[in-house]
């Protein structure tokens, strides 16, 4: 397929895998690099060291395009920006942030730059600030939610119908089908996280990717919207969110509720009860563990045979 999405980045899908913290290292990344996707490396769980080595690990495994996701609100983003351009890494999506910091420096290192946002008035902003082109991510997502609370389905058209540039479609999208109505929506491209955390390749922990295929309708809720919103699984700690929200609690006793690794013992130690379980609506939708190639073949060849079927009603 050759669309706005794939001649950006120089890719055979237009499909992106989200870079989620502990979940997107190199192996992941270059897994779905190799396939015809777009992988990315999620900074948001490294330190400055542990990014610099996932590039180099990626570089050495995929001759493919492969990108950094950045949340902009890291403490030492400085320090990640500086390794990005020694690395010499061409890819860039930021998120949780203001875009217009940092996109003129990585655009001037000739660096094609992508931000996540939440409403139609940010993907405006985000054009203003030079960006190529914008994830539109819905309220089904598993991290970076709008406190609107727009979902997918409204959220792509609102955004197409405000910017110029390519729109990049997330948020309960997890097949093929639902990339098609993605694109139906108006997006060039979709990105996927919670299908791709299920994967072997994916570097969280066994006792997450697991949950996250027993997980049903219902089991996940947005929380934490006095912080930064994210959807979590339900359990000990999602409960003892909602008692301290349901009471009034304010930014700083929530801050440390959730301390500085509720979500490394959650996502990336196991512990499925005290840590923070972050993932998407779409986890109902997911039955199994299998590769990520596998994962991607399977979403392109349902988006085409959707395409196919869709073509042949007659209407």
């Amino acid at each position: 397929m050759n669309n706005r999405i794939t001649s950006l980045f120089n890719i055979q899908y237009p499909v992106i895998q989200a870079g989620m913290i502990w979940a997107s290292g190199w192996r992941l990344a270059s897994a779905v690099s190799n396939a015809g996707g777009l992988g990315l490396i999620g900074a948001g769980s490294m330190y400055p060291a542990v990014l610099r080595e996932h590039i180099q690990k990626c570089k050495q495994a995929t001759d493919k395009p492969f990108g950094v996701n950045i949340p902009l609100l890291y403490p030492d983003i400085d320090q990640l920006i500086n390794i990005i351009l020694e690395e010499g890494v061409q890819i860039v999506f930021t998120s949780a942030g203001n875009p217009k910091t940092w996109t003129p420096v990585l655009k001037a290192a000739g660096i094609k730059v992508v931000h996540v946002v939440s409403s139609a008035a940010f993907a405006l902003k985000s054009e203003a600030a030079g960006v190529d082109a914008v994830v539109a991510e819905g309220f089904e997502a598993g991290g970076h939610n709008g406190r609107e609370e727009t979902t997918t389905m409204v959220l792509i058209p609102a955004v197409c119908e405000q910017v110029k540039i390519p729109v990049i479609a997330a948020g309960g999208i997890g097949s093929g089908k639902a990339m098609a109505a993605a694109f139906a929506l108006g997006a060039s491209g979709v990105q996927v996280g919670s299908r791709f955390v299920a994967t072997p390749e994916a570097s969280s922990h066994i006792n997450f990717k697991q949950a996250v295929v027993n997980a049903r309708e219902g089991d996940t809720m947005l929380s934490l919207k006095k912080l930064t919103p994210v959807r979590l699984i339900k359990n000990n700690f999602y409960q003892a969110v909602q008692q301290a929200e349901d009471s009034g609690a304010d930014v700083n006793a929530l801050k440390t509720l959730l301390g500085r690794a509720r979500a490394k013992s959650g996502m990336f130690e196991g512990n499925l009860e005290e840590g923070e379980l972050e993932i998407g609506q779409v986890s109902a939708l997911i039955h199994d563990i299998k590769p990520a190639a596998t994962v991607l073949a399977e979403i392109w060849t349902e988006f085409r045979e959707t395409i196919r079927h869709l073509n042949s009603l007659d209407i």
